[in-house]
């Protein structure tokens, strides 16, 4: 997303770390070792950062966020064994691999954007290497 945002001059919104430094959370899940998201708080901050428009919003999800702040939509999707190993090699516990395997192999991120924008705003593009992740900003830049 960093690239994207250099290539098109949109300011790239890193929505975990706006959890973080905004407080957008009701404290830690040690189960996952991740933050529990307050999503009223983080939709008014974010509301505020994207009413101007330019922006490049990246996160695991999508169904949270009002169809009005997108004009594009790009699901990335990964082939189970290369996101298994991307996974691993940032140190994310085998509890939280496991679920994200499982949400690709069902499609949960692909599906909760088919049900809450446009078709015609929704783009699952690969993810699986370097070269995917170039054409992926080309493909952006051509948008």
């Amino acid at each position: 997303c960093a690239t994207i945002a250099e290539r098109t001059e949109l300011e790239h919104i890193n929505v975990g770390q706006v959890v973080r430094d905004e407080q957008c959370h009701e404290g830690r899940n040690e189960e996952f070792d991740t933050l529990t998201l307050d999503e009223d708080r983080l939709l008014d901050v974010l509301e505020e950062q994207l009413s101007e428009g330019g922006k490049l919003v990246d996160f695991h999800s999508c169904d949270l966020f009002p169809e009005r702040w997108f004009d594009l939509v790009l699901v990335l999707r990964t082939d189970n064994t290369v996101l298994f190993d991307r996974l691993q090699s940032r140190g994310y516990r085998q509890n939280k691999i496991t679920e994200n395997v499982q949400c690709e192999i069902m499609e949960i991120v692909a599906q909760e954007a088919a049900e809450s924008y446009a078709n015609e705003i929704v783009h699952q593009v690969p993810s699986n290497s370097i070269e995917d992740m170039n054409a992926n900003v080309a493909r952006v830049e051509q948008w």
